[in-house]
C-alpha cells in the first residue's frame, strides 16, 4: 500500500533541468505549507518512497537531507523520519497579510505591508546550514584552551583551515604563513590602505567599480583617499577605461558587484600588466567566489599575478557574519608591513570567530555545507530567473552569486519598481544606491536577491514579482542582456 506522502508528491518531471531531489523537496515542503502533511506526520523511509515513485534511494534521500538541514523533517531514534515544522504564518500588526492579497494577474498591488521578504543581496543563505555540525563547531571551540600570547596573524588552525579552503575551492596555492586572518573584507582593505598611504606618504588616488560597494568607498574615504569611480559593463571592470595616476584598484572580477559580470581572461591579463607598469596594487574583493551554478568556480586573479594583487576574502556570505572573520593574501612585502602594524599598536581579529570556522572546517562541515548551498541558491536563481522573465524582463548577471540585476530604462521606472516592491511587501535595491556618492548613474535597474528568505518565502514572493513588473518597460531577453 502507498504511503500518503507518495499522494503529495505529483508533477515531477524528468526531464527538467531542476533536479528530481530539489522537485521531491519541493514537493514535500510544499505539502507541509499547505496542511496536506502536518508536524507529527510519519514520512516513509527513503527506500520505500523511491520505490513507490520509481527514482533512486540516492534522490530521496537528497531530498530527505534538505528538508532535515532546514528543520522540516526530523528523526527519532528506532521510530523513523517525522515532519516537524508547521506551516508559517505570518503575524503583522493592524492584521495586514504578507500573504498576497491580489491575484498574479493584477497590476497594481493593493494595501501596504508593514514587514517585507528581504530580497536585499548581501546575506547568507541560513536556511540550509546543517545546525547539529555549526552547534559542534561552537562547542569544540569553546573546549580549546586560552592563549597566552595575542596571535596577530591569526590562529594557527584558522590559516591553516583558510588556506585548505582557497586551494580547494579558489585555486589559490597559499601556505597558512602567507595568509592573514581579518575581521572581514572593509577591515582588511582598511589596512591595505594604511600601509599604502605610509609607504607612499601622500593620500591614496583609489579606484571603485561605478557602480560597486559602496562600504569600500566609504572606507577609502575614512582613510583620506581621492575615490575615483571606475567604469564596468556587463563583464566586469573596463579596463582599457582606468584612469592615469592610481594607486589602487577595488574590483570584484569573480561576480563584479552587483552588476554580476565575471572578467574575462584577456581583461585579468590586461589589469596585471598595468598595475605593474602604472606601479598600483589590485584588490581583489572576493565576496562569493565559491558559488559558481554553471562551472568550477573560477581562479582567483591573485592566482595569475600575486606580485600585484591582494586577495581579499570573507566567510559572511557563505555562512554567516556572526563569525566576524576573513582573510588576505598579499605581496610578501604588503603581508609583512600591515603584520608590523597590528604589533606595533596590539590590534588583531578576534580568534573566537577563528576557532569556529577552523573547527567547522576540520571535519568536513564546512565543504559539505558548500555543496548544499551551491545546490539550494542555484536552484532558487532559476526560479528567479523564471518570474522575472515570466514578467517579460531580462536579467543581468552571470550564473554565480545571491543576486541578480532585472535592467530598466530610467531612473523613474527604477524608482517605481522599488515602491512597488515595497508595498507588495517585497524589500529591494536599486542600482542607484549602488553607484559612488557624485557619481551620474550609467545604468538602471532593481536588484534581486534570493538567499536572505527561505525557500517558502521566496516563492511566495516571487508570485507577487509579476505584478511588481507590470507595465513596466522591460529590456528583451538577449539583448544587451547577459543570458539567463
Amino acid at each position: 500500500m502507498e504511503s500518503p506522502v507518495s499522494s503529495v508528491v505529483v508533477g515531477l518531471d524528468r526531464d527538467a533541468p531542476v533536479p528530481l531531489a530539489v522537485q521531491l523537496a519541493d514537493a514535500l515542503r510544499r505539502a507541509a505549507l499547505d496542511g496536506r502533511l502536518r508536524p507529527g506526520d510519519r514520512v516513509p523511509a527513503t527506500r520505500v518512497l523511491a520505490r513507490e515513485l520509481g527514482l533512486s534511494r540516492t534522490v530521496t534521500a537528497a531530498a530527505y537531507d534538505q528538508l532535515v538541514a532546514e528543520g522540516w523533517l526530523g528523526a527519532r531514534h528506532g521510530s523513523g523520519t517525522f515532519v516537524t515544522a508547521a506551516p508559517p504564518t505570518a503575524a503583522v500588526s493592524g492584521g495586514t497579510s504578507l500573504t498576497p492579497d491580489v491575484g498574479v494577474g493584477n497590476s497594481t498591488p493593493r494595501g501596504p505591508r508593514t514587514q517585507g521578504v528581504d530580497l536585499r543581496p548581501g546575506a547568507p543563505c541560513l536556511e540550509v546550514l546543517d545546525t547539529a555540525a555549526w552547534r559542534r563547531a561552537w562547542r569544540r571551540a569553546g573546549d580549546l584552551g586560552p592563549a597566552g600570547r595575542p596571535e596577530h596573524a591569526g590562529t594557527e588552525a584558522y590559516r591553516a583551515a583558510v588556506a585548505e579552503h582557497l586551494l580547494r575551492h579558489r585555486g589559490i596555492p597559499a601556505a597558512a604563513d602567507e595568509l592573514l586572518a581579518t575581521s572581514g573584507t572593509t577591515s582588511g582593505l582598511a589596512e591595505i590602505l594604511a600601509v599604502l598611504r605610509r609607504v607612499r606618504r601622500r593620500p591614496l588616488r583609489v579606484g571603485i567599480e561605478d557602480p560597486g560597494y559602496r562600504r569600500a568607498a566609504g572606507v577609502a574615504r575614512a582613510d583620506g583617499a581621492e575615490v575615483v569611480g571606475l567604469a564596468v559593463d556587463t563583464d566586469g571592470l573596463v579596463v582599457d577605461a582606468l584612469p592615469p595616476g592610481l594607486d589602487v584598484v577595488y574590483a570584484s572580477p569573480a561576480h563584479q558587484y552587483p552588476l554580476g559580470g565575471r572578467l574575462p581572461v584577456a581583461r585579468r591579463g590586461a589589469l596585471a600588466d598595468r598595475a605593474r607598469a602604472e606601479g598600483f596594487v589590485v584588490v581583489e574583493d572576493d565576496y562569493d567566489g565559491e558559488l559558481r551554478y554553471d562551472v568550477a568556480p573560477l581562479p582567483v586573479l591573485a592566482a595569475l599575478a600575486p606580485d600585484v594583487v591582494v586577495h581579499l576574502g570573507t566567510a559572511s556570505k557563505i555562512a554567516t557574519p556572526t563569525l566576524g572573520v576573513g582573510w588576505m593574501v598579499a605581496p610578501p612585502a604588503l603581508r609583512d608591513e600591515v603584520l608590523a602594524t597590528r604589533r606595533a599598536t596590539g590590534t588583531r581579529p578576534a580568534p573566537a570567530g577563528q576557532a569556529v570556522l577552523a573547527e567547522w572546517a576540520r571535519d568536513g562541515a564546512l565543504g559539505r555545507h558548500l555543496a548544499r548551498l551551491r545546490r539550494e541558491l542555484g536552484a532558487r536563481r532559476a526560479l528567479v530567473v523564471d518570474a522575472v522573465t515570466a514578467a517579460g524582463h531580462g536579467v543581468v548577471g552571470d550564473r554565480a552569486g545571491a543576486h541578480l540585476v532585472v535592467p530598466l530604462g530610467s531612473a523613474a521606472d527604477e524608482e517605481a519598481v522599488v515602491a512597488r516592491a515595497a508595498s507588495a511587501g517585497l524589500l529591494v535595491d536599486g542600482l542607484a544606491a549602488h553607484h559612488l556618492a557624485g557619481g551620474v548613474p550609467r545604468a538602471h535597474g532593481v536588484l534581486v536577491g534570493w538567499a536572505a528568505p527561505t525557500r517558502a518565502e521566496l516563492a511566495d514572493a516571487l508570485l507577487r514579482w509579476g505584478e511588481v513588473l507590470a507595465g513596466v518597460p522591460g529590456t528583451a531577453r538577449g539583448v544587451g542582456v547577459v543570458p539567463a
